[in-house]
């Protein structure tokens, strides 16, 4: 399995001038390739590790299933080094028996950072359309003090962020602020999955009475897979865009930005927060 870290040396150098070269921690960023039942789906690079959830979790977000129950297996293949040896960047999933494999057209490369991969009112309508899981009619609230406290908590559990600086995190949380399960990774889109996944294998999804906290801002995308998994509000320590505040608004969501100390804005479903 590929580390989560690489050590590589740098060059410092201080304020007054002064230079020193130290070995420095890197996070590390592999593609991993996404196969349904033998046939390639996605690419996407990501920081090993939870692939399982991963895969999981980018299959609920794409509506090509709904339960654990769904898949059978999932398997790594067909992928080796110089040396034979197994680099278990090629995950190979195989769906249940009756259930409808994805199209595909929808078929998506996540080579970059960028967090929006489908845009404009068609994808609005495409995910109000075929969510199973709509968050509109949970009756969730939250209290405006536990808000607060989530930027913090999801903090404490990003220990590589801690030695690298170079990581995304997403959180699911309670609404009594226990974090339920936390993950990390380059990408934004596939920390979110990491985390939406474990819920699926837990048995959390819909994720009904749940807050979904990302570490940085809260695009389209991200939006667009907490709609799909059922997750009533989401809160992010960045802004979010506005197709992302439109899919908020017309799914019921509540999304909260610029979360920071004791400060937030509220951009769609306040209703659900207490005060």
């Amino acid at each position: 399995m590929g580390r989560v870290t690489v050590r590589r040396p740098v060059l410092r150098i201080g304020p007054d001038g002064q230079q020193r070269r130290r070995p420095d921690a890197l996070a590390a960023e592999e593609p991993l390739e996404i196969r349904v039942d033998g046939s390639p789906l996605s690419v996407t690079m990501r920081t090993p590790g939870h692939d399982v959830e991963l895969a999981h979790g980018f299959l609920l977000t794409e509506g090509v299933i709904g339960s654990p129950q769904d898949l059978l297996a999932a398997r790594y293949c067909d992928s080796v080094d110089d040396q034979g040896r197994n680099t278990y960047n090629v995950l190979d999933v195989a769906l249940a028996p009756g259930v409808e494999p994805p199209d595909t057209s929808l078929e998506r490369n996540f080579y970059t950072t960028s967090s929006c991969g489908v845009c404009g009112k068609a994808s609005l309508d495409a995910v109000k359309l075929k969510s199973r899981f709509s968050p509109a009619a949970d009756p969730v609230r939250v209290d405006y003090r536990t808000i607060v406290t989530l930027p913090d908590a999801l903090r404490e559990a990003q220990k590589v962020f801690s030695s690298t600086g170079g990581l995304h995190a997403a959180g699911l949380f309670t609404a009594d602020g226990e974090l339920l399960v936390a993950r990390e990774d380059v990408g934004r889109h596939n920390a979110v999955d990491k985390v939406l996944g474990r819920a699926l294998l837990d048995g959390r999804i819909p994720a009904t009475g749940t807050v979904l906290m990302v570490s940085g801002r809260a695009s389209f995308e991200l939006v667009q897979k907490a709609v799909m998994a059922g997750v009533p509000m989401m809160t992010a320590v960045s802004a979010p865009s506005s197709l992302a505040v439109e899919l908020a608004l017309e799914t019921g969501m509540t999304l909260v930005g610029f979360l920071r100390g004791e400060t937030c804005n509220v951009y769609a479903g306040d209703e659900r927060i207490v005060l």
